[in-house]
């Protein structure tokens, strides 16, 4: 009877904890609901939580593991000569449209880095790839055409100079996501990112609207009758029907959506977070703006926790090819060559922590669900959705602000080399230790825009932490 009588005080006391736990949870729910600054869709945002679709993933996970392990190394990568230099044409005319001229705005502007400036490892390896040896092939080209053979031969075998030979002469265009500037052209200028950063310039109106409108609209493998949600050019089309329609489709055209829309949130994370608050003196201040982000992600009538969800898929994304490349620059043979051996190795070493933690997250996309049904379906699907990818990557040459052009077709090329790397699981298994192979290569300007795109998303994240320590500040 005791021991009863006991096992019902226990029961009583759970029940009465369940019950003033419930009613704590509910006067919290129902003061931040009737706040004056924190609505149900701020309340929806601050707690942004849960599994992520088409994925095994929650969003407190990435949370932890962008926020404290991987976001400060990142940080210190990007800020190496390796990554800063990123070598691009801003100059190619629009292929899809009359040009509408550039930004006059000044912040428009990028400013070119002399090549004085760049790191004589990087200029040296222009036409290459991004070790030592690879700009050592270089300077043996050169000097095969000036009969100056014999003062370099002695440096690489023959074995390894055929392989060399291959590499630079590999044509792997087939295999990009992406249309590749064209390093040799006249028009291509080395860019030092670190002294131009992505921020917001004041470029916006039609101009910009007619970019994304024409990613979303002619390459998201949707028909003209389905809207965009908040689609500036038809107003009050938006709705669930979209959501019903884009659920519809497999699992490839679906990720497709996704990872552009999850490109799109991370670029306008960084406007709201690099906002022009004010200027003083003719100098300029640039800072967080949250009124900016409640207008794009708070004030969208739950839309806009549908774009922060597709950051995070897009950061699974570029995560996991992260972590598939990592056995490719673990290798000898790449130096991330710069000119500067004791700068290299702590570049190299840097890269290699990061890829690690990468290769050490427990719950990465399994991207062997796409393309897996039958063979010459899944093939055309393939391809298709390269194409479509290529084409986005073409669009980033319409952009009239040259800052926004700069940072649009960086992240555009680290993300095909995500999908580049994704897709060529095979070929990366079967990379040879001390030579390229001809199967999968990566160019320095792909590592580049892969790094400092995978940077973006991660920061993109860590600006949404920020953001929501802003907003319930406010209350």
């Amino acid at each position: 009877m005791v021991n009863a009588a006991s096992r019902a005080g226990v029961t009583v006391s759970v029940l009465l904890a369940a019950h003033f736990a419930f009613t704590w949870l509910s006067n919290i729910r129902s003061s931040a609901q009737h706040s004056e600054y924190y609505s149900p869709e701020q309340s929806c945002f601050c707690h942004l939580t849960g599994v992520l679709d088409d994925c095994f993933c929650d969003i407190e996970s990435i949370d932890v593991f962008n926020n404290f392990k991987i976001f400060p190394k990142m940080r210190q990568l990007i800020e190496r000569d390796y990554f800063r230099y990123y070598k691009v044409n801003l100059k190619r005319p629009c292929p899809f449209w009359p040009d509408d001229g550039h930004c006059s705005i000044k912040d428009c502007h990028v400013e070119p880095c002399p090549e004085s400036k760049v790191p004589v490892g990087i200029k040296a390896g222009n036409y290459n790839k991004y070790s030592e040896a690879a700009n050592k092939m270089k300077e043996m080209e050169d000097c095969v055409q000036a009969n100056q053979l014999g003062a370099i031969n002695s440096t690489l075998s023959n074995q390894t100079k055929e392989a060399f030979v291959d590499w630079a002469r590999h044509d792997d265009a087939q295999d990009h996501f992406c249309e590749l500037d064209d390093e040799t052209s006249p028009n291509a200028e080395y860019v030092d990112l670190l002294l131009n950063p992505e921020r917001y310039t004041g470029y916006k109106g039609s101009s910009a609207w007619r970019v994304w409108n024409s990613i979303y609209e002619e390459n998201c493998f949707k028909p003209r009758s389905v809207y965009r949600p908040l689609n500036p050019l038809a107003p009050g089309r938006a709705g669930e029907g979209f959501y019903k329609w884009l659920e519809g489709l497999c699992l490839e055209k679906r990720v497709f959506y996704r990872l552009i829309s999850g490109l799109h949130t991370s670029i306008n994370i960084h406007l709201c977070a690099q906002h022009l608050n004010i200027e003083v003196f003719g100098k300029a201040k640039w800072g967080p703006n949250v009124k900016e982000f409640q207008h794009r992600f708070i004030e969208t009538k739950g839309e806009g926790t549908r774009r922060l969800k597709n950051l995070y898929f897009l950061f699974l994304i570029e995560l996991r090819a992260l972590s598939k490349v990592a056995s490719y620059f673990e290798r000898s043979i790449v130096d991330l060559y710069t000119g500067n051996s004791q700068e290299d190795a702590v570049t190299k070493e840097l890269l290699l922590q990061v890829l690690n933690e990468a290769k050490a997250f427990p719950m990465h996309f399994d991207e062997k669900s796409m393309f897996a049904g039958h063979k010459m379906e899944a093939k055309s699907l393939k391809e298709e959705f390269r194409l479509h990818f290529k084409n986005i990557s073409r669009i980033m040459d319409c952009v009239g602000c040259s800052k926004c052009r700069l940072w649009g077709k960086l992240q555009t090329q680290g993300l095909g080399t995500a999908l580049k790397i994704l897709f060529s699981e095979k070929e990366i298994k079967n990379l040879p230790e001390n030579s390229p192979s001809k199967g999968f290569q990566l160019t320095r300007q792909e590592v580049v825009a892969l790094l400092n795109a995978f940077a973006r998303l991660s920061t993109s994240i860590k600006e949404l932490h920020n953001f929501r320590n802003l907003i319930q500040n406010k209350r």
